[in-house]
């Protein structure tokens, strides 16, 4: 996600919506002011959160979604907030 999105709850407010669509991976801060995600989980749940990452929290201000689908890997256990 591109735009106002560090320091806003953004990773956070994330994990918890992934947790909640029963979705696991992890969701972290880029370096370049972005955030970053990866989610696997059923269809329709990955598309619900998809459109809720294109809003993000309130005092988020989201200007670019890059979405990007590919085989799932099965690797992760749950959701989680990843640091650099």
């Amino acid at each position: 996600m591109k735009g106002h999105v560090q320091g806003v709850c953004f990773r956070i407010c994330a994990m918890e919506e992934a947790r909640r669509l029963s979705l696991t991976g992890w969701v972290m801060n880029r370096r370049d002011g972005g955030v970053e995600t990866m989610a696997e989980g059923e269809e329709l749940a990955l598309a619900e959160f998809c459109d809720w990452l294109k809003e993000g929290p309130d005092m988020a201000v989201v200007s670019g979604v890059e979405t990007v689908y590919s085989q799932a890997t099965g690797e992760f256990l749950s959701f989680t907030v990843r640091y650099w």
